[in-house]
C-alpha cells in the first residue's frame, strides 16, 4: 500500500491541472460555438407550393410547419391552430385531394403540392356546398373548429368516392357508402368541443345526397 505521503497532491499541482483542463474545454467549447454560428444559413429553404390556385414560393426556416407557414407568412388565418400536436383536426387542410393535419407536417416537406385551405374553397357569395350546408344545418357554435371540420368533410366524401375503406367498412369488395357510421369514423380526427356533431352529421348527410 502507498504511503499517506505518496497520495499526496500538492495545491499548486492541483490548479495546475484544474486550469489546464479548464483551457481545453474551452477551446472545445469555442470551436463548437463558432461551428454552430457558422451553419445558421444553413437553416432555411425555399419551397414552392400551390396554395388555393396560387404559387406560392417562400424561403422558411426548415422547421417551420405548414400551419405556421399558412398563418404567419402567407396570412391565411381561416386555418387554426388548436391543440398543435394532432389531435383535435382544427388545422386540416387538403393536399393534394388527402386531408392533412398541418401543424404534423413541415412545409418544407411539401414542395410542388396542391394546397386547399378553407380560403380556397368558397368565399361570401360563392361558398362550397359543405360550407352553406355548414350555415344550413348550424354545425357549429363557437366556430374555431369549423375550418378544419369542412376541409375534412370535403375530403372525406372524396375518399368514399375513391372506395377507400375505413375501420368500420363491412364489405371492401364493394363500393363504400355514405352512412352515418362511415362519416363519425372518417371524422372522428377532428373535435368540437361544442358539441355539434349531429348538426355537422346532416350537413355531411346531405351534401353527399343521402339521408341518415
Amino acid at each position: 500500500m502507498q504511503s499517506p505521503n505518496q497520495l499526496e497532491i500538492s495545491r499548486r499541482d492541483l490548479l495546475i491541472s484544474s486550469t489546464a483542463t479548464v483551457a481545453v474545454t474551452g477551446v472545445a467549447a469555442d470551436g463548437a460555438a463558432a461551428q454552430s454560428a457558422g451553419k445558421i444559413m444553413d437553416h432555411t429553404t425555399k419551397v414552392s407550393f400551390t396554395v388555393n390556385g396560387e404559387r406560392r414560393d417562400l424561403d422558411l426556416d426548415n422547421r417551420t410547419t405548414l400551419l405556421d407557414a399558412l398563418r404567419e407568412h402567407l396570412h391565411l388565418t381561416g386555418t387554426k391552430k388548436g391543440c398543435d400536436h394532432g389531435q383535435c383536426g382544427a388545422c386540416t387542410v387538403i393536399i393534394d385531394g388527402r386531408r392533412i393535419n398541418a401543424c404534423l407536417t413541415l412545409a418544407v416537406m411539401h414542395e410542388g403540392d396542391q394546397i386547399t385551405t378553407i380560403e380556397g374553397l368558397g368565399e361570401p357569395g360563392n361558398l362550397h356546398p359543405m360550407q352553406a350546408a355548414f350555415i344550413k344545418h348550424d354545425g357549429f357554435q363557437c366556430g374555431y373548429c369549423t375550418p378544419g371540420q369542412i376541409c375534412s368533410s370535403v375530403a372525406v366524401l372524396e375518399e368514399i368516392k375513391a372506395n377507400i375503406p375505413s375501420h368500420v367498412t363491412g364489405d371492401l369488395t364493394r363500393q363504400a357508402h355514405v352512412t352515418p357510421a362511415e362519416i363519425r369514423e372518417r371524422m372522428s380526427g377532428n373535435i368540437c368541443r361544442c358539441g355539434a356533431y349531429s348538426n355537422i352529421l346532416d350537413a355531411i348527410t346531405e351534401v353527399a345526397g343521402t339521408r341518415a
